[in-house]
């Protein structure tokens, strides 16, 4: 029972519900930049590309086999598919832009130019030290 008790009071803590929270929080926040980038920033991309889509390059090191007839693949295409790596990590930029913008207009609106605070005006106990100090300077 204590190993149980011990897990309670570890789940119940506040951190381990806030990274529950935030994790969630975190993965509809993804799901909102991935749509973001994949609906409203890849299209115009595209567009001013040429459409280029990059998943589809790759290096053949083998072709496919097919019967003499074509009806029956003897044996699969075996290739280095290095476009759908360049597509993901363009797609990872963009994301990661894209975030670099989100945060940096959250951080304008939230962050508000703190007041310097006035300094603390001396206690009368020290203006006296002071003060007597400057008297004996004088002597």
């Amino acid at each position: 029972m204590a190993f149980i008790k011990e897990f309670k009071e570890f789940a119940m803590r506040g951190n381990v519900l806030d990274m529950a929270v935030g994790i969630v929080i975190g993965g509809a926040f993804g799901q909102i930049v991935t749509s973001l980038v994949n609906d409203l920033i890849m299209p115009p991309l595209g567009l001013l590309l040429g459409g280029v889509d990059f998943s589809d390059l790759k290096i053949v090191l083998q072709r496919e086999e097919y019967s003499f007839d074509g009806s029956l693949m003897l044996s699969p295409e075996i290739a280095i598919g290095y476009g759908n790596f360049i597509q993901i990590l363009i797609n990872f930029v963009i994301i990661a832009f894209a975030i670099f913008l989100v945060i940096k207009a959250v951080n304008k609106i939230s962050h508000k130019k703190e007041a310097k605070p006035e300094p603390a005006e001396t206690p009368a106990d020290i203006k006296l030290l002071t003060e007597i100090r400057d008297a004996l300077r004088m002597l």
